[in-house]
C-alpha cells in the first residue's frame, strides 16, 4: 500500500485542484514542507545530553544546539531531512578526539528544534543565527542541510568560515521539486501552483535556486562529496557543484548511497579540515 500512497494522496489534491486551485496548491506545498517527527531513541538522546545545550531564536522559532567544547577551529554539523544531531555521532567522535570545537544544530521541524514546517530557505536563517552565535571556521552540511549552507553563505557572507564541506547536497530547486511532482503525479494546475507559491513567498521562482547564482560570491574552499548511485539526490546535482563552485574538490564514492556514512568519507572529511 505504501507504494501507492503518494498517488492516492495526489489524485485527491488533484481532485481538489478544480474545486479550489490555491487550497489544493498550499495542500501541496504543505505536504512537501513537512517532516515526520520520529521519537527519539534513548541512545541517541543519550549521546546529545553529552552536548551542551544552548537554545537559540530566529524570530519566534527555537533552535537547539548541541556544543562540544574544544581548543582547535569551531566546525558547525547542519543534517538533512528528516534527521537530527545524532546523525553526526560517528564524526563527532572523531572531532573530538582531534579536540575540534563542535556545534550542531537541529533543522527547523526537526529534532529538538521548534516549528513545523522544513525549507532549505527558512533552514539558511537557522544556520546564520548559528553561525553569529558561534563563528564557525567550517561548515559540513549534509543533503538539503548542504544546500542551506550555500543560501546561507550567498545571503549573509559569514566572515568566520573558510571551508565547506556538502555531502549529497541539491545543487538546486527545480530537480526536488521535479521528483517531487512527478511521485505525486500532480496535475498542471498542481504543478505550476507550486512554482507560483514559491514565487510569492520567496520571491523568487524555483529555477533562481541554483548553485550558478551563488557560487561566485562565497569565497570559502569547498569539499564536495556525492555518491554516483545516490537516488535522493542525483549525481548530475555534484557535478553542478564541479562546475559553478570553482573553489571546491569533487570526490565521488560508488555504493555508499545518499547517507554517505563510512570511515572512508569520515577520512575525506578529515584531511580537508587538517589542511
Amino acid at each position: 500500500m505504501n507504494k501507492y500512497l503518494p498517488k492516492i494522496i495526489g489524485s485527491s489534491i488533484n481532485l481538489i485542484s478544480h474545486i479550489s486551485t490555491p487550497f489544493a496548491v498550499q495542500l501541496a506545498f504543505q505536504l512537501f514542507s513537512r517532516p515526520q517527527k520520529r521519537k527519539t531513541k534513548d541512545s541517541n538522546t543519550k549521546f546529545l545530553n553529552s552536548a551542551i545545550q544552548k537554545q537559540l531564536f530566529y524570530q519566534d522559532t527555537a533552535i537547539m544546539t548541541y556544543q562540544w567544547i574544544g581548543k582547535k577551529e569551531t566546525i558547525l554539523l547542519v543534517h538533512g531531512w528528516e534527521s537530527n544531531s545524532y546523525r553526526w555521532k560517528k564524526l563527532i567522535d572523531l572531532l573530538k578526539d582531534l579536540d575540534y570545537n563542535i556545534i550542531a544544530l537541529d533543522a527547523p521541524a526537526h529534532g529538538n528544534s521548534g516549528g513545523k514546517l522544513f525549507n532549505a530557505v527558512l533552514y539558511s536563517e537557522f544556520i546564520h543565527v548559528v553561525s553569529k552565535a558561534f563563528h564557525p571556521s567550517i561548515i559540513i552540511g549534509h543533503s538539503v542541510g548542504g544546500m542551506a549552507t550555500i543560501l546561507s553563505e550567498f545571503k549573509y557572507h559569514i566572515a568566520s568560515v573558510n571551508k565547506l564541506v556538502l555531502l549529497g547536497a541539491p545543487s538546486n530547486f527545480t530537480g526536488i521539486f521535479h521528483r517531487y511532482k512527478n511521485l505525486m503525479g500532480y496535475n498542471d494546475k498542481v504543478s505550476n501552483g507550486i512554482d507560483q507559491f514559491v514565487l510569492t513567498h520567496f520571491n523568487h521562482l524555483p529555477s533562481y535556486y541554483h548553485i550558478s547564482n551563488f557560487s561566485e560570491k562565497i569565497k570559502a574552499k569547498g569539499l564536495i562529496i556525492h555518491d554516483k548511485e545516490d537516488k535522493i539526490i542525483p549525481y548530475s546535482d555534484a557535478l553542478d557543484y564541479e562546475k559553478h563552485y570553482k573553489n571546491t574538490t569533487l570526490i565521488s564514492t560508488t555504493g555508499l548511497g545518499h547517507g554517505l556514512k563510512s570511515d572512508e568519507i569520515n577520512t575525506s572529511i578529515l584531511d580537508f579540515i587538517n589542511q
